[in-house]
């Protein structure tokens, strides 16, 4: 005689937590009494193993004898809204055990149900999930089990499913609500494990000559999997055990192949008993179905890589199927840095994730699993890769610190020095906070202490500009007006950045005026018209001027400066033979020694200042030679 034993048979993930929960309080509170609301989970064996290490189930009525040190568990199945409060605010301890994919539902009524839309849920109406669901919307949701008894559908409607419903029967009730409803929302809440379990069956179920269904009798996943099977092969039992497993079934000659499954809530040491009673190989070790059990019992190694399936995902968490014996939890912060994002959006149930283990057992018994250390790992990789093969990465900057920049990529550590943020000096660094830069990797060196890794953008940036200069030195020309950027100052002028290229912009050529030091007009960062004065491609050499974009003054010096006119200048510079006055920025007038005053004097500064201001007398105007003559005494009283 064939067993085989159908897949994902057996203990579900919420089942399973709330037996490791229920273990995890007793070795926790060895002091105190601990107690389950009603039977932890639909399986007598279970329940009364659990007897036998003091753990008993209580009827609700019955909480109120509780004493303040006596620990409650809420079962898998969960509980109304109003009993939750009534147990946290009794002062015992309560530890919540129900299922993260049942939790996910009664979040879901609740907030639906504060929308304004009525609630369906498609369920056995008196199951102790279905009822706990119903709490959640004050007991008003309309319970169907296959949609043929909605008669009056409300105009907005939030359907929802019992865990452990059938496909079909969603379907149906679905299908109702399409016909008859204006507005609704659908959740399938069906357990992904529960629809793996019953797709697993119905393909075994069809090609065996028996199927033995184990669970609890009042086990309703168990009895929809008894149902399944019973379609497709009428040989079908159910049995809780393998002592209700009937003798001549074993040694029927007519029974060749027996398949087999278990309910969500049957432990695997059951199932074991199950097929070693039915199984010709009664050895252990070389039976290939507990072979496949035991498959599970696999070592789990700090930070190997696994591959899990999401079983159910909260605000704060994801668990994993990692086909191990405990399951895996991966924390929201080891998902994702950013705490505004909704790690429900991010990751839904059933997608497939590769993880890496960053601790074999926490407190509650599960793998700790780290999204972002894989992530950080395969980021060293792909930098290795980039400083040997000299490609370009995009990296996103974090801070500045002392002597350069730290950026982040994918999780890895950059640092690019100060040196090669820019193809010139920067003084805030600061600037290029949150910016992302592309640059190279231009070492990566990784020792035991760790991996260092160190960027540049100078070598990017050089080649940018020489691109840049190539294509400007081809459209520069001489004699015409163009827009820059003023970089840096010197003494002797300004350098101005004219699409990548620095033109020189001499001192004399910034205004008609006398200009001492350019940074007395000028600053960098300035953006400035300039006239090309000459331009030469060879060199690289561009020479430019703010002046020639500016009227010169003596063209209508005559004009505006007639003969015999008083005007107000002031005093700039002196010279043996006189004192210059300027009239405007780029005209300067001599007023001759023997012009300043009526009285003999030796040298003009024995009279006058540099930067007084004097009225004087226009004796003669030079255009041509851009010569003016003043005399001061003229208007000068005696």
């Amino acid at each position: 005689m064939k067993v085989i034993l159908a897949d994902n048979a057996g203990f579900c993930f919420g089942v399973k937590r709330a037996v490791d929960e229920v273990l995890n309080a007793k070795n926790k509170y060895e002091n105190n009494n601990i107690y389950t609301l009603g039977p932890l989970i639909h399986n007598n064996d279970v329940v009364n193993k659990l007897k036998g290490k003091n753990i008993y189930p209580i009827k609700l009525e019955d909480i109120n004898n509780l004493d303040k040190n006596d620990v409650l568990i809420i079962r898998s199945h969960g509980v109304p809204k109003d009993i939750f409060d009534s147990l946290c605010k009794k002062g015992i301890t309560v530890i919540n055990a129900t299922c993260p994919y049942v939790l996910n539902i009664q979040q879901k009524v609740q907030k639906y149900s504060k929308l304004g839309y009525s609630i369906l849920i498609v369920g056995d109406r008196n199951h102790p999930e279905v009822i706990g669901i119903n709490g959640w919307c004050e007991n008003t949701a309309i319970i169907s089990k296959n949609g043929m008894d909605l008669i009056d559908i409300p105009n907005r409607v939030c359907v929802v499913s019992q865990t452990t419903e059938k496909q079909m029967n969603f379907e149906k009730v679905l299908n109702v609500v399409i016909k008859n409803c204006k507005e609704f929302i659908a959740f399938n809440t069906i357990c992904s494990a529960t629809e793996a379990r019953q797709k697993s069956v119905e393909l075994l179920s069809k090609k065996v000559d028996m199927m033995v269904v184990i669970g609890g009798k009042n086990s309703s996943n168990t009895t929809k999997l008894y149902e399944i099977c019973k379609i497709n092969c009428n040989n079908t039992i159910h049995v809780e055990n393998s002592g209700e497993i009937p003798d001549n079934i074993i040694h029927s000659k007519k029974v060749k192949i027996i398949g087999v499954t278990a309910g969500a809530s049957t432990p695997d040491w059951i199932i074991k008993e199950a097929i070693l009673k039915m199984s010709d190989d009664k050895n252990l070790e070389s039976n290939e179905q507990l072979s496949y059990m035991d498959a599970n019992d696999k070592q789990i190694i700090l930070g190997e890589k696994v591959t899990g399936k999401v079983i159910s995902v909260n605000e704060k968490e994801v668990f994993l199927n990692i086909g191990y014996k405990s399951d895996g939890i991966l924390p929201k912060s080891e998902v994702t840095k950013a705490e505004n994002q909704d790690l429900e959006q991010l990751i839904q149930p059933g997608d497939e994730l590769e993880v890496k283990v960053i601790r074999r057992q926490n407190e509650d018994g599960y793998v700790v699993l780290s999204k972002l250390e894989l992530e950080r790992e395969n980021a060293y990789k792909e930098l290795k890769e980039a400083s040997e093969n000299n490609e370009i990465l995009k990296v996103k900057i974090k801070e500045a610190v002392k002597g350069g920049l730290v950026a982040n990529y994918k999780g890895a550590r950059v640092f690019i020095p100060a040196s090669h943020v820019e193809l010139y000096h920067v003084n805030d660094l600061s600037i290029y906070a949150d910016k992302e830069l592309d640059i190279n990797i231009i070492e990566f060196k990784s020792e035991r202490k760790g991996t260092r890794v160190v960027g540049s953008r100078r070598d990017i940036l050089r080649k940018e500009k020489e691109k840049q200069e190539e294509s400007t030195w081809n459209t520069l020309e001489k004699d015409s007006t163009v827009e820059g950027e003023v970089k840096r100052l010197t003494n002797f002028g300004a350098f101005v950045d004219v699409q990548g290229v620095d033109g020189l912009l001499h001192v004399s050529e910034l205004s008609w005026g006398r200009v001492s030091k350019p940074s007395d007009i000028l600053k960098a960062g300035d953006k400035v018209k300039v006239y090309i004065l000459d331009v030469d491609k060879e060199k690289k050499k561009l020479s430019l001027s703010i002046k020639k974009l500016q009227e010169n003054p003596w063209t209508n010096a005559d004009i505006k400066y007639p003969v015999g006119s008083v005007v107000l200048g002031k005093v700039v510079r002196f010279a043996s033979f006189g004192a210059f006055v300027e009239l405007e920025p780029g005209v300067d007038a001599l007023v001759h020694i023997s012009q300043i005053s009526h009285k003999r004097i030796e040298k003009p500064e024995d009279v006058l200042e540099v930067g007084q201001e004097v009225k004087s007398k226009i004796l003669e105007v030079n255009k041509d030679d851009e010569k003016i003559a003043l005399s001061i005494k003229e208007v000068d009283e005696l």
